[in-house]
């Protein structure tokens, strides 16, 4: 099935960096390592013995856990579809029920959390910062994959009018 013809989504044209995308996953685990990496100083640093590290301890905790429930979520609806690259497995079938149902990108939405979480918890402005280019960089790689996926499958154009990218109701 193929969703030839179908409007791109906004954003113009993004690189495939790679058949695959290759390049868009290596992106995004160099982030995701750049966020550890600067947040992990941080570590020594957490105690709640005072009232705002209490809140940014219970906050970074909260977003990690948000996050790791998205992304634990995003990985068991997608079943057989789940790959680690951006472009669509040839076998694989548009996932659109559990969380796939409000959300279209819930593993990314579930990295950017737990990185917010992350830097938020260790008080790293240098991850806080890392987090925030992931981000950016997740809502690319978020919109080139749909782009392959307007291609591959001719519900989805339908369904990205359904739901939302990273926020249920919001984006």
């Amino acid at each position: 099935m193929t969703g030839r013809g179908a409007t791109p989504p906004p954003g113009g044209h993004l690189p495939d960096l790679g058949p695959h995308g290759e390049g868009w996953v290596v992106g995004q685990l160099v982030l995701i390592g750049l966020v550890v990496v600067l947040g992990s100083p941080g570590l020594r640093n957490i105690s709640p013995h005072s009232a705002s590290s209490w809140v940014g301890f219970l906050l970074g905790v909260a977003a990690i856990a948000l996050g790791a429930w998205l992304l634990i979520r995003g990985v068991a609806d997608l079943g057989r579809s789940l790959s680690p690259m951006p472009r669509p497995r040839a076998d694989g079938r548009l996932i659109d029920t559990g969380i796939y149902a409000r959300l279209r990108h819930p593993i990314y939405a579930g990295m950017i959390f737990a990185s917010f979480g992350w830097s938020v918890l260790t008080g790293s402005i240098g991850a806080f910062v890392a987090a925030f280019v992931l981000a950016v960089f997740l809502d690319a790689k978020a919109r080139r994959e749909e782009m392959w996926l307007l291609e591959r499958y001719d519900a989805y154009a339908e369904y990205r009018r359904r739901s939302k990218r990273f926020l249920p109701g919001i984006y």
